[in-house]
């Protein structure tokens, strides 16, 4: 049985130069790694180091790019999800059986990844990575390190899709990545990856698309200070940033 499992989340932005600086601040991250390689796209990053996953923030650098058409339609927003698998060859067969396409793949000798076409997923980009071995993840840069102490068992416990079909849009997820049947919970439906949760909710605003991360923090009353006094709305334990809403947990009630 392969895996799937949460291992990159992304977040694109107009301003990369401040949505990196707030971002790093509020999760008190490392210095983030500068990816020279996203130039092919047409965009600038910076990648965090969380745990043993990372957090990017994207900002295109000239015209046409795929991440400013999808600035310019839904602005600063949730954009992207990379699913570390232990068995490309095998999902990419199943890809081809549904008609899934791709618009993106890439082939190094640490890591094989694609990127499969929006259209045929819905609600965000989504890339099946197979690093080499399974520990090293060739985009958090050569020198990424997990934290020592409680700030390396960091993590992204779930993502948060919205719809205004969840139903379909679970459906559609399971199918594509070969998890288990969607699972009702409230007016939403869940789904199970290695270690980790993708919610489906419906859409108050209409719009598909990344609404949320549940982060599991080593120090969420800290992080959640840091984004009051940084202006961001705060919400009990949510805070929204770059037009998503980050739901801060403490690493011991997130099992």
């Amino acid at each position: 049985m392969t895996t799937m499992r949460i291992r990159q989340i992304v977040f694109a932005a107009q301003d990369l130069a401040a949505n990196r600086s707030l971002l790093g601040q509020l999760l008190d991250l490392p210095t983030p790694f500068r990816d020279p390689g996203v130039a092919e796209f047409g965009i600038d990053n910076a990648v965090f180091c969380f745990g043993d996953q990372f957090i990017e923030v994207i900002s295109p650098k000239q015209p046409g790019t795929a991440c400013g058409r999808h600035l310019d339609r839904y602005g600063d927003s949730g954009y992207m999800l990379l699913l570390q698998t232990d068995a490309l060859d095998r999902e990419m067969q199943r890809f081809a059986t549904l008609g899934v396409r791709s618009v993106w793949t890439g082939r190094f000798d640490d890591i094989r990844a694609m990127h499969l076409h929006p259209k045929d997923v819905g609600g965000a980009i989504v890339s099946i990575d197979q690093p080499m071995p399974a520990t090293a993840w060739r985009w958090g840069g050569p020198d990424w390190r997990v934290q020592p102490g409680a700030a390396g068992r960091q993590r992204v416990r779930a993502i948060t899709l919205q719809s205004p079909t969840p139903q379909a849009l679970a459906e559609r997820w399971a199918q594509v990545l070969g998890l288990a049947a969607p699972v009702a919970q409230g007016v939403g439906w869940q789904l199970a990856l290695d270690d980790g949760l993708v919610h489906v909710l419906p859409a108050a605003d209409g719009r598909e698309g990344l609404g949320g991360f549940q982060l599991a923090v080593a120090e969420p009353e800290a992080v959640l200070a840091r984004g009051r006094a940084a202006g961001l709305a705060v919400q009990g334990h949510q805070i929204t940033l770059m037009g998503v809403r980050l739901q801060i947990e403490a690493l011991a009630t997130v099992a």
